[in-house]
Parts: C-alpha cells; structure tokens; sequence
C-alpha cells in the first residue's frame, strides 16, 4: 500500500515565522491615445452630374452626387417566406455553481438513523506521515463511494510546477514553503468548486501538528468548517517498509521519515480521528474511515 509523500519536513514554528511575501504583477499602463491627422474644411462638393434633378427639400450631402434609390420589383403574389430567426448560443456552455466556504455537516435528529457518509456530499481531510497509505486509501475510497467523488492530492498539485519546482527534499526554504502554500490553496479552490456541484472531495496532506498557519488552519481557511479532517497513523516500522519501496523525489531518507513519524504523534491527544492501519489493508482502512467519518457527521471534531 502506497502514498504519494505528503509535506516533507518542514522546520517547526517558530516565533515571528510569518508567510512568505507574495509576489504582485507588474501595474499595466494603457495606451496613449493619438489624435488622427487635422481635418481642413468640408469639400465643395462638385457640380451636379447632367441630367441631375434634385428633390425638392433635399439638401445634397457633400462628397459627391446622391445615386438614384433602387426600385425593387413589388413582392410576388402568395404566402410570404422570411427568413428563420437566428439559432441560439451552442457552444455548450453549462452555467456551473460558484464554490463556497464547505459548511458544516448537518447533524441528523437523536431520533433519526446513524449518517451515512458513503452516500452523503463530503469534503475530506487524510492526514498521515509519508507511508501511512494516504493516497491509496483516498484513490480506494473515493473509487468505492455511492456518490459522486474526487481525489485530490496536494502532491500532484504541488507538482505541476515544472521549471522552477522548489523541491523540499533540496531543502526548507521560503521558495518551497510558498509553492506549497501554494499548492494547498489551489487544491482547496478546487474542491470548494467540486463540493458546490455536487461531487465529493477527498484531500490528502501530511500536515504537523506544530504548524498550524500552513497545515491545519490553511486547509480550513481555503475549503472550509465543513472539511472532515483524519489521521492516518500506522507504526514506525510500517512507513520505513513503505518509504523504502518508492523511488525518485518521493523516496525520504530513513531519518527523515523517522523526524516526520515522530512530528505527528503531536496529533494524539488533539481531538481529531486518528486511524493506526499498521495491521489493515487498504479496503479494511477504507471502512474504517468511512466509521470515523459518520462519527463526525453526527458530532463534528472541533479544530
């Protein structure tokens, strides 16, 4: 069972740690506008052409002889044709919903049956450290739902930036961190849009505790209260075997993996969900989640 990575390692919060500055697009200046070359004096206007006869009352424009007004032959008799009216817009276009902050779940009577999320609209937050299987049991959960369902991964996202990715693994600076920052913001504008037609999302992230402006407290501010967030937490041992199995930019050293496993035990005693898969396949997690998500609904965690 595999992941994507989520964050690497980022330094922990320190004091007077604020955002990186954004960058603003240059002021666009209009063009000047060029008066067109001067104009003398209206023409005289030549004399009239031989054989012209004016119309009484009618005053000759300048620039010349007015041509006589065409005579059309008068319509034949029978049933007039005219012409069809011009065909409406087909391009297609589908007016869509704008996206809005995710409310919260609404929470069913004490009387009603136990929420079923399987089957119900929800924005979804999978926290874990890399090789907790975030993004297997995400791609598994959202296959697998009654409703329709996206998966979005803040890695992927992160990684559509080409010429000039700010890889993490290179080291923590203020080029990654924005790209990231980034990244969570573009994930979150688009599952806004998705929750707003109708269609489920599902984020992952490895997101730390002890740093809450870019992790936990980012995803609320760009989906909104309503996104359900869960830990997924498995052993140490169980995140080395995975780690070890990947390759390329997404392959941390042990250490590293050590630092980010032992940051998210900070999660424990939050109050958030927390899910140890250590001993669960990806289907057995995928149930487990979908347990803890009707939890929610029904008494949402506060964070």
């Amino acid at each position: 069972m595999q992941d994507a990575v989520g964050s690497p390692l980022p330094p922990p919060h320190q004091p007077g740690h604020g955002p990186v500055a954004g960058w603003s697009p240059a002021a666009q200046h209009p063009g000047q506008h060029h008066p067109g070359p001067h104009q003398g004096s209206a023409p005289v206007p030549p004399p009239p052409a031989p054989g012209f006869t004016p119309v009484p009352g009618f005053t000759q424009a300048p620039g010349g002889p007015v041509p006589p007004v065409p005579h059309h032959a008068p319509p034949p008799p029978g049933p007039q044709h005219t012409q069809p009216p011009p065909a409406p817009d087909t391009t297609g276009h589908v007016p869509l919903p704008p996206g809005g902050p995710v409310a919260m779940p609404s929470v069913p009577p004490a009387t009603a049956v136990a929420p079923d999320p399987a089957g119900t609209t929800l924005a979804v937050l999978l926290i874990g450290p890399a090789g907790a299987g975030k993004t297997s049991v995400a791609k598994y959960w959202a296959d697998h739902r009654r409703v329709p369902t996206a998966h979005i991964s803040l890695d992927d996202v992160r990684e559509w930036v080409r010429s000039g990715f700010a890889d993490p693994q290179s080291g923590w600076n203020d080029h990654s961190e924005a790209q990231y920052r980034l990244a969570r913001r573009t994930c979150g504008f688009a599952a806004r849009n998705f929750l707003a037609n109708g269609i489920s999302c599902i984020l992952d992230d490895a997101v730390f505790p002890d740093r809450p402006v870019v992790g936990l407290g980012g995803w609320k501010r760009h989906v909104g209260p309503g996104l359900l967030p869960v830990v997924l937490l498995p052993g140490l041992e169980i995140v080395l075997e995975r780690n070890a199995e990947r390759s390329g930019n997404r392959r941390l050293t042990d250490e590293e993996v050590a630092r980010i496993h032992g940051r998210m035990a900070g999660w424990y005693g939050s109050g958030l969900p927390i899910i140890d898969n250590s001993q669960l396949d990806i289907p057995q997690t995928a149930q487990l989640l979908d347990d803890v998500l009707a939890r929610s609904m029904a008494s949402p965690p506060q964070w």
